[in-house]
């Protein structure tokens, strides 16, 4: 029987800052396309779960060791990543520290919630449902 052809899973992380007042969030600058602010995320590899692929992601991007808290969502829109078809795994995290980047980063931003860049892909409304949870 042949293979099936699946969306690539991907994993994302809103990251709170934990040491920091009102707890902002970290975004990266991507090095590659598509540009823009965007979450630390990628894709996961065989052999680990989504939980440490986020875990890994987040450190290889922002060099912070993430506390998982909560799952947010998945995200599957076929049109949510415009190389391919994705399916993301959207977790939040706590993290202490100063960010740095690394990986696909080009730039680490600090922010809030009323202060948010272009984002990429379809973080924008990763981040709506976010902030919607986060003020409940």
């Amino acid at each position: 029987m042949p293979r099936p052809e699946t969306p690539a899973l991907t994993v994302d992380v809103v990251i709170e800052l934990v040491d920091r007042p009102g707890r902002p969030i970290v975004l990266i600058e991507r090095r590659n396309p598509p540009p823009g602010y965007a979450l630390p995320g990628g894709f996961v590899d065989v052999g680990e779960t989504v939980e440490q692929a986020a875990r890994r992601e987040a450190l290889e991007e922002t060099g912070l060791e993430v506390s998982l808290t909560r799952l947010l969502g998945v995200y599957s829109d076929p049109a949510r990543d415009p190389r391919m078809h994705t399916a993301s795994v959207v977790y939040v995290g706590e993290a202490r520290g100063e960010p740095r980047a690394g990986d696909d980063a080009a730039r680490i931003r600090i922010t809030t919630l009323d202060d948010l860049p272009a984002l990429a892909f379809d973080h924008a409304r990763i981040l709506a449902d976010y902030a919607r949870q986060r003020d409940a």
